[in-house]
């Protein structure tokens, strides 16, 4: 596997249906966040929730493999565990949800 680019975990279930609860993106992104300076939650560049086509989804940096491994296997086995589906991000341009959004 190499390690540059992106993946996308879709908040849809392998069977079609939407996984819940709805902030489950932002609560994985979040273990990885810090609060800044401004009191306000910045989530990591490589990990951060976004809706893609009205989809809730982390995206996840493939570069955390070697960075973060615990992390990054937490993350792809609660994706496995849950059945979600695992994209390569091929999107040019991204919009992080609450990217710079208070935690709580």
């Amino acid at each position: 596997m190499e390690d540059k680019g992106r993946l996308v975990i879709e908040g849809i279930r392998d069977d079609g249906g939407r996984f819940r609860p709805s902030d489950w993106s932002e609560r994985i992104a979040a273990t990885l966040a810090r609060f800044g300076p401004d009191h306000r939650l910045h989530y990591s560049d490589a990990v951060h929730p976004c809706v893609i086509g009205g989809t809730k989804c982390l995206v996840v940096e493939r570069g955390l493999r070697l960075d973060d491994p615990a992390a990054f296997e937490f993350i792809m086995e609660f994706a496995r565990a849950n059945g979600l589906r695992v994209l390569e991000d091929r999107r040019q341009e991204e919009r992080p949800i609450g990217h710079n959004r208070r935690h709580g």
